[in-house]
């Protein structure tokens, strides 16, 4: 598809399409309550964040986890302490290059069925 970046390596591009569909959920959520989309699976070195929302000067970092079926295990165990770790340093290295003073907090938002029907949990401030 034009414009879209190619899918991460081991991933079909369906899975990919899906878990896209996922965080635009996810940030018409945000949106809705007045944050603004800063980024959107923002690269930082070989590390990504899913979505960065603004809100006045609290900026929210955003994992996003759908999952079809909680079969397996709830998706937001899947942030475990190396995720949260990699989200930590991602973000400490984004923001030196913005090179202003933050407020930051991170979610996990999951998603379980369908990304555009699917139930919807949001954690704030989830570590």
């Amino acid at each position: 598809q034009p414009g879209m970046p190619p899918s991460p390596p081991n991933r079909p591009a369906s899975t990919v399409a899906i878990g896209r569909e996922a965080e635009a959920r996810v940030a018409e959520h945000y949106l809705a309550r007045g944050y603004v989309v800063v980024a959107r699976n923002l690269r930082v070195g070989r590390l990504e964040l899913d979505l960065v929302l603004r809100r006045g000067s609290l900026f929210v970092v955003c994992e996003v986890k759908h999952r079809s079926t909680a079969d397996f295990g709830h998706p937001a165990f899947a942030v475990d302490r190396f995720k949260r770790d990699r989200m930590r340093r991602a973000t400490a290295r984004w923001l030196e290059r913005l090179g202003e003073p933050a407020v930051v907090r991170f979610d996990v938002v999951t998603i379980v069925g369908t990304p555009d029907g699917g139930r919807m949990t949001v954690f704030e401030g989830a570590f």
